[in-house]
């Protein structure tokens, strides 16, 4: 998720690696969810993997899938579109975003409510987030989250909140935070990386508190998922070291290696806040978007047909696969942005490799996709095709594990520079959906 969120932070690092071309309100009052789609009726199979509304007079068929965009605030990738707009031209770019989502036939919006170890909405653990105003910590005057889980439902939308776990800054200068943030209060609970700042996942009390800042988003609002994206220790930089030497040192007795010990303290911030989200809202269901490749399969039999210089297991100590074979998430949408054919990370061979990975167990498969390479001159000759991701979805209904796409991201949705998702609509969302749950 170039792309200035998740895909400039993260992918980027992957390009270096492995030489692939890719980029990288007022408060809503919790209430019923409302979920889009036609109307309902006993379902019927409607094709590998799809579901559809019952037939009738007057009744039109829906199938079951997810369409979602990532809506990100991160640097103003998204929204809004530049810091220190009033709240009132703030709320109508937001509603612009969701209308943009109908419009284009989606039926979920993925909205990044916690970029950098901050918050959209009045967190009691952490400050305001300076994408709003310009200054972090000062207070917008409304409520974006509140407002987006309103507005969503009112117009038939899911809304799931993003949360980026670790990531506390962007640049390296804890001093720039503002005074009463968690950070400048613990400093011993950050580590400085690659010219960014992150909390320790090796420390205990910091996953307890990460945790506790995302579930307050959980108890204050209807949100139907929990979503992260792809950054869990951070991406590798070449000739740094991450620096958890003492957390390894008082809490790494008992592993057979340091990997093996940051694997398992990713494990358990992921089982533990999929437990704590299933106490405090039981429909609320928990969401994980990594990169795609867990691990390539000349490192292990079991990995994909890819040769990326990235691989989430033994780079991020994200074991992905292991998430879905536990049956520690709900659903999982690995960001699949290569082209169909591209040598090293075929979506034709990712795309099964995954379906693989979650027949069985009851976690929804997602795709994915990167329409910001679309008509991006920069990109391979495929993404010069305004049919190539209208291909990606063709393929993925031969696969009866794949239950939706998600789209990055919602600026590319509405400007549609190649017409790319215009293809999509017109192939593929011609009927409602209801999200699959």
């Amino acid at each position: 998720m170039g792309r200035v969120s998740r895909r400039a932070f993260g992918v980027a690092a992957a390009t270096t690696l492995s030489g692939l071309v890719t980029a990288g309100d007022s408060v809503a009052v919790p209430g019923a969810r409302r979920v889009a789609g036609g109307p309902g009726g006993e379902r019927a199979a409607d094709g590998p993997g799809r579901e559809r509304a019952g037939d009738g007079p007057g009744r039109e068929r829906a199938t079951s899938e997810l369409r979602g965009m990532w809506l990100a605030t991160v640097s103003n990738r998204d929204w809004p579109s530049r810091t220190g707009l009033t709240a009132t031209q703030q709320r109508a770019e937001l509603l612009k975003h969701l209308d943009t989502a109908v419009r284009r036939r989606l039926n979920a919006v993925i909205f990044q409510v916690r970029p950098t170890a901050d918050a959209l909405w009045p967190s009691p653990y952490e400050p305001w987030s300076q994408y709003l105003t310009g200054v972090q910590g000062k207070d917008p005057g409304w409520d974006p989250l509140g407002t987006a889980v309103e507005e969503a439902h009112a117009r038939g939308l899911e809304l799931h909140a993003w949360f980026n776990p670790y990531r506390i800054a962007t640049h390296s200068d804890p001093t720039r935070l503002v005074a009463t943030h968690p950070a400048r209060k613990h400093p011993d609970w950050v580590v400085p990386y690659g010219g960014k700042l992150y909390y320790n996942p090796g420390l205990p009390v910091v996953r307890a508190f990460v945790q506790d800042a995302m579930l307050d988003a959980v108890r204050t609002y209807d949100i139907d998922a929990v979503h992260w994206d792809d950054y869990f220790y951070p991406y590798p930089v070449a000739g740094q070291v991450f620096d958890d030497e003492a957390a390894y040192a008082a809490h790494g007795a008992g592993f057979p290696s340091r990997a093996a010990w940051r694997r398992d303290n990713i494990d358990r911030l992921v089982r533990e806040t999929a437990a704590r989200i299933h106490e405090i809202r039981p429909a609320t269901r928990f969401g994980i978007s990594p990169f795609a490749v867990w691990r390539n399969a000349a490192t292990d039999s079991r990995g994909s047909d890819t040769e990326t210089g990235v691989q989430t297991y033994d780079d991020l100590y994200a074991d992905t696969r292991k998430w879905v074979r536990e049956r520690w998430i709900d659903y999982i949408v690995p960001q699949v942005y290569w082209n169909l054919g591209f040598a090293a990370a075929d979506y034709a061979k990712l795309v099964p490799w995954w379906a693989a990975v979650t027949k069985g167990t009851g976690v929804r498969l997602y795709v994915g996709e990167a329409l910001y390479k679309a008509g991006d001159p920069a990109q391979p000759p495929a993404w010069q095709d305004p049919a190539e991701l209208s291909r990606h979805l063709t393929f993925g209904r031969n696969h009866a594990e794949v239950r939706g796409h998600v789209f990055f991201s919602a600026k590319e949705v509405g400007a549609d520079r190649l017409g790319a998702m215009a293809r999509v609509v017109a192939d593929h969302y011609q009927r409602p959906a209801t999200p699959v749950r």
